[in-house]
């Protein structure tokens, strides 16, 4: 048997990844010379002068050409790219008064984010922030996103008609840093759920999002950048190891900090291993707007009411529960008439304390049928659900 199929065939789980694999995919250089428009490699990132891009972009040849490259840096170069100077200073300045009188509000109303993969408290985060920056300060927001940087690394990733969501996160002075991860979806999984995906979903989930990260703020290595470890996006196994011992050891002693100026950007596969740093500074709130881009592709075909088909059924489901049934069948028809997905949420009113994710509605109705609701009472959990996930009362 070829060596590669043994590879895939291997048990996809946890216990099956292997450091000396992660090592030899991890330890290369990245060649400049693979990169024409790119303006130097850094830390083993490839680093663009926005400057120099413009012609390229009001070239359609180029623009293309340009794509392409950035699509190549992303999945089979080192994961991440740098944009010097993607947003001009004078475009950040009004975003930024808008997200501090946001962080401000929620401060004084006693909210308290939560964080995927750091304490709460340890940071201010804005959730949904660009919603609230076009209800707040629509004119930044069509300054700031008119941006044909964010179009070009969005575009060269997802393709056309891709869409933006933002987290604002303020790193405060002696905010530490976060454990090493990869991201949505499968890094926002726990190893068992992640385990029950086959290795196809493993390597299509990066290829579903972008992340980004613009600075809103100077950033030099002592404010704590993102910690990234280049060309981690290609060991297939990397959302199971992730939180072992010694892939997050390996991450300590190889990761690399890219320092950062004000309006620059960097774009990364979300299968790339990074974290937040540590902000060692007395005096920095470091600012950044967390950019997640997703594909367009990524809907069902039809438009489904999962909460009334969850409703139409529950008396049934309740008497079979009663009657023996559970197990794999009752698995099965949750999963045909609940939304077993806690995303898309409002992730203010929904957040993902106590975990990666909250509760999703399928896990609502797991809930009703364990301790046997009336269906009065699940109707009222789900329309709770459902109120939580709405970025404004209607």
């Amino acid at each position: 048997m070829p060596d590669a199929v043994r590879t895939h065939r291997r048990p996809f789980t946890a216990e099956s990844c292997d450091l000396d694999e992660f090592r030899s995919t991890v330890e290369q250089p990245t060649d400049i010379s693979a990169y024409h428009y790119a303006a130097a490699t850094e830390l083993g990132a490839v680093v663009y002068e926005c400057a120099t891009l413009e012609s390229a972009l009001a070239d359609s040849t180029q623009r293309r050409e340009l794509l392409d490259e950035v699509a190549d840096a992303l999945l089979d170069g080192p994961g991440i790219i740098v944009l010097r100077g993607a947003v001009p200073p004078d475009a950040i300045a009004p975003v930024n008064a808008a997200f501090f009188d946001e962080i401000t509000e929620q401060r004084a109303a006693g909210v308290q984010s939560g964080d995927h993969y750091a304490k709460p408290g340890a940071n201010d985060r804005v959730w949904n922030a660009i919603e609230k920056l076009a209800v707040r300060a629509p004119e930044a927001f069509v300054d700031y996103y008119a941006n044909d940087f964010i179009a070009l690394a969005a575009e060269a990733w997802l393709g056309p008609d891709y869409q933006i969501s933002s987290q604002v996160n303020v790193v405060n002075p002696g905010g530490l840093a976060q454990s090493p991860h990869r991201d949505y979806h499968v890094g926002f999984m726990t190893d068992e759920q992640a385990e029950r995906y086959p290795r196809h979903a493993h390597l299509m989930s990066g290829t579903l999002t972008l992340q980004g990260a613009i600075a809103h703020c100077d950033m030099p290595v002592e404010t704590g950048p993102t910690l990234y470890l280049p060309h981690s996006q290609k060991y297939d196994r990397g959302f199971l190891a992730w939180r072992r011992p010694e892939f997050i050891d390996y991450f300590e002693q190889h990761h690399v900090q890219v320092p950062l100026q004000t309006g620059d950007a960097v774009f990364f596969n979300p299968a790339l291993f990074h974290a937040a740093g540590t902000n060692t500074t007395a005096d920095v709130r470091r600012i950044a707007n967390l950019l997640q881009i997703s594909s367009a592709m990524g809907r069902a075909m039809e438009t489904i009411d999962t909460r009334r088909m969850t409703l139409a059924v529950y008396d049934v489901l309740a008497r079979k529960v009663r009657s023996g049934m559970g197990g794999r069948a009752l698995e099965n028809v949750i999963v045909a008439c609940s939304e077993g997905y806690a995303f898309p949420t409002n992730l203010d009113r929904d957040p993902p304390l106590g975990g990666l994710t909250p509760p999703s509605q399928a896990d609502v109705l797991r809930r009703a049928l364990t301790a046997q609701w009336d269906p009065s009472t699940l109707q009222s959990e789900l329309d709770a659900h459902r109120r939580k996930r709405l970025t404004h009362d209607m």
